[in-house]
């Protein structure tokens, strides 16, 4: 790897979030608890609403400048779009729902970003932070419809 500038170092900061994308065992699956942590701590749906967005928009320039840093198609150490496709996983969703939702909903999340569904698998082929990016988008919101209909299934039967 060629010596980082600070600009590289930011980029890397963020693509890696503060680290996590270092850790040797799935580092998808760190980026993704750091999801559930932000949704568990902020506890403004709007505030939540704007930071998920706000991750979404600089996803996609971080990691493409991260992938060019690193020199690898889709860098698992890349794990900014695994923490916003587990943001959008939980956008719109109660926080009154309680623990066992929460991690249903990571583990939905989770096994829909790894086996990707159509059209995910088609999104990932893309070149750049299109491919990185966008199947975690697409895992996402497949997680967030499954969440939101089981949360309406509750609400109906209950």
């Amino acid at each position: 790897m060629k010596k980082l500038t600070l600009s590289d170092k930011i980029c890397l900061w963020f693509a890696t979030l503060f680290g996590a994308g270092y850790t040797p065992f799935m580092p998808g699956t760190a980026g993704s608890i750091l999801g559930v942590l932000v949704y568990c701590l902020v506890k403004s749906p709007v505030s939540f609403f704007i930071i998920t967005i706000g991750i979404l928009i600089i996803s996609f320039p971080i990691s493409d400048c991260a992938e060019a840093i690193f020199g690898e198609k889709d860098c698992k150490k890349i794990v900014i779009d695994d923490f916003g496709g587990m943001l959008i996983t939980f956008l719109f969703i109660p926080k009154d729902m309680g623990v066992l939702f929460i991690l249903a909903g990571f583990f939905v999340f989770r096994m829909l970003d790894m086996i990707k569904i159509p059209p995910a698998n088609l999104v990932e082929k893309y070149k750049g932070a299109k491919g990185i990016v966008g199947d975690d988008i697409v895992a996402g919101l497949y997680s967030n419809i499954i969440l939101q209909s089981v949360r309406l299934l509750l609400k109906t039967f209950s």
